[in-house]
């Protein structure tokens, strides 16, 4: 069926929908090389007192009942501040033998501080369907950490991608030829970045990605308020949930233990169409805090189509854990990890109506449901 190895593009996404291996999704959330998962349209909703995964074979909906305190809830009410709901989701799988799939929240659900897990059938781990011909229901854990939150059938929270095998670049030789034929990083000139500039490495194909603090506006914090986040506005007043960040004048910037701040990346990254991309933590060496929510970055980003494109800062969603953290400009902050495409797909991100809302992101900018 393939003739490549790694992440398959949207042609392949719709072909399965169409299909039957992806049961109950819509067509209009498929995006370069993943899919949008939806709330179930009937909004089955529960609250829970802890978070859990099935046992092996176990639906999750079992698991439930059988391991945490579950109460319906009304899917027209907020979702309350730090409290943990359990929300079935439209899709159904059903994959091709060869197929597995992972998920991640989507950007706008990270950028507004909601903690949102993937839970399947059977699967023991957060976030997977990693199981080659995985079949069984999706469900979502959601927790709001810094404001109420409603939320509607046919939201969507969390987006699929799906694999027919490994294709991560993940030698030191592999990223330095892929680097310099595809010129993966700029600068905020449009400078192209050459690899023997890049000193900070983990030597495992990654790339290590550093904040700016030297911009005029350099990031948010998220005050904690029982104001309501409407999932269906884009109109929210910015201030009723953010403080900006301006530059720091003596160039550090202390950060409270706990709380949720966006930032974002000096370097500005690129994705060629054959290519995917995924942000992860960097080595727990660097610190005990969190850099991301959201790390999927589909084909297309920073680049376009034809590679005119010179790159776009990454958004950085951070919290410190265990200790107030003092962050420097160019204090390496996160790691991308780039992963072929089984082919390139029809459409890259901006190109279309995708409605690729963070095209032209500069800057630390905030969710679709804030005013500019």
């Amino acid at each position: 069926m393939f003739k490549n190895l790694g992440a398959l593009p949207m042609q392949v996404i719709r072909d399965m929908i169409r299909g039957g291996f992806i049961q109950n999704a819509s067509e209009k959330n498929i995006q370069p090389s993943s899919l949008d998962l939806a709330v179930s349209s009937e909004g089955e909703i529960y609250r829970v007192d802890s978070t859990f995964t099935p046992r092996t074979g176990e639906p999750v909906i079992e698991a439930a009942k059988r391991l945490a305190d579950i109460e319906q809830h009304n899917i027209g009410m907020p979702l309350e501040l730090d409290v943990t709901y359990l929300v079935r989701l439209n899709e159904v799988l059903a994959l091709p033998s060869s197929v597995y799939a992972y998920a991640n929240p989507k950007s706008t659900t990270g950028r507004n501080d909601i903690h949102v897990r993937m839970l399947a059938d059977g699967m023991q781990r957060f976030d997977s369907a990693g199981v080659r011909g995985f079949k069984g229901s999706l469900w979502a854990l959601i927790t709001s950490h810094s404001c109420r939150v409603r939320i509607y059938p046919e939201s969507t929270l969390l987006q699929m991608r799906f694999f027919n095998g490994d294709a991560r670049l993940s030698q030191e030789e592999e990223i330095e030829i892929a680097y310099q034929q595809y010129q993966f990083l700029f600068d905020e000139n449009g400078g192209f970045i050459d690899y023997s500039r890049i000193k900070v490495r983990d030597r495992d194909g990654s790339l290590i990605l550093t904040v700016n603090l030297s911009a005029d506006l350099v990031g948010y914090r998220c005050e904690k308020t029982q104001k309501v986040l409407d999932f269906a506005k884009n109109d929210h007043d910015p201030g009723d949930f953010f403080v900006p960040i301006c530059r720091p004048k003596n160039g550090k910037l202390h950060l409270r233990k706990g709380d949720f701040y966006i930032f974002f990346t000096k370097e500005y990254p690129r994705v060629p169409s054959a290519f995917a991309a995924e942000m992860t933590p960097v080595d727990v060496r660097a610190g005990e805090y969190r850099s991301h929510y959201a790390g999927y970055i589909d084909p297309g980003w920073g680049h376009g189509r034809d590679g005119s494109v010179k790159g776009q800062p990454l958004v950085l969603e951070m919290r410190p854990y265990e200790d107030n953290l003092v962050l420097e400009d160019g204090k390496p902050i996160c790691k991308l990890i780039y992963e072929r495409m089984t082919e390139e797909p029809d459409v890259v991100y901006g190109e279309g109506d995708l409605g690729s809302h963070y095209f032209s992101q500069f800057g630390p900018r905030l969710s679709r449901h804030f005013r500019k």
